[in-house]
């Protein structure tokens, strides 16, 4: 029987962050994003915001335009740049006037998105995508979501923009495998379902979280790995003499 896998956008396949951070340095200037790139090449982590309001200037950069307000809680966070709620606001706000901003994001591992069309077409495999994007101007979130994957390499891919649990999902669609890059959505998933969570852990500034193999989340490095250990799992029994039992036992399984 196929395998039934979702696979998280953001922080998984797209760099969302690294599009947000530079569309912030556009927004407030070279000085939001400076800080933090001085100090990821000393690799320190950032422990506070990234600029201070220096003056009356910046301030007025950080008030929020008129218009509707953003839901923080309905959109990614923006976890590369410590910001007020007032900037993360504005910051939104900015994005969401971007045509068709969500298919001009960059793949966080290049090829990962053809590797993976290319293992799933060859293992059979159904392959579900995940997201949280809000709309933006243009296409339906959606829709650019399907263009951003069949432009990287997998075609006619199924995008499912997440407004719920995702564990729901899982278990209403009877996922065998959830891969995702939030601790937060890892446990949604176990609890609400019988898929596996496999988490997407590239933070090297942290440790991974101690409850994740405790709860049976699967930790790997990169998408590459999590695809290498799929593919281990889906072997049939000839192929996989010895290397099974130290897969399931990495998954939780």
């Amino acid at each position: 029987m196929s395998l039934r896998i979702a696979f998280d956008l953001d922080g998984v396949l797209a760099d969302m962050d690294g599009e947000l951070v530079r569309q912030a340095g556009l927004l407030f200037g070279e000085r939001m994003t400076r800080r933090l790139r001085d100090r990821a090449s000393e690799g320190e982590a950032p422990t506070g915001p990234a600029v201070p309001l220096a003056n009356a200037e910046s301030a007025k950069d950080a008030t929020p335009e008129p218009g509707p307000p953003v839901e923080l809680d309905a959109v990614p966070t923006v976890v590369k740049l410590q910001m007020t709620s007032r900037q993360e606001r504005r910051l939104w706000r900015h994005v969401e006037a971007i045509e068709n901003f969500w298919e001009t994001l960059t793949e966080i591992e290049p090829g990962a998105v053809a590797r993976l069309a290319a293992v799933a077409t060859e293992r059979k495999w159904e392959v579900l995508f995940l997201t949280k994007r809000p709309a933006s101007a243009g296409s339906t979130a959606q829709v650019q979501t399907q263009r951003w994957l069949e432009a990287k390499g997998f075609a006619l891919p199924s995008v499912y923009v997440v407004q719920g649990s995702r564990g729901r999902i899982a278990a209403a669609l009877g996922l065998d495998f959830v891969i995702d890059d939030r601790p937060e959505n890892c446990l949604d998933i176990v609890v609400d379902s019988k898929a596996r969570a496999v988490l997407v852990w590239r933070d090297r500034e942290r440790p991974v979280p101690i409850a994740a193999h405790r709860l049976g989340i699967g930790v790997v490095k990169s998408v590459d790995e999590c695809l290498d250990i799929l593919t281990q799992v889906d072997a049939p029994a000839s192929e996989t003499a010895g290397v099974v039992d130290r897969v399931m036992q990495l998954l939780g399984l």
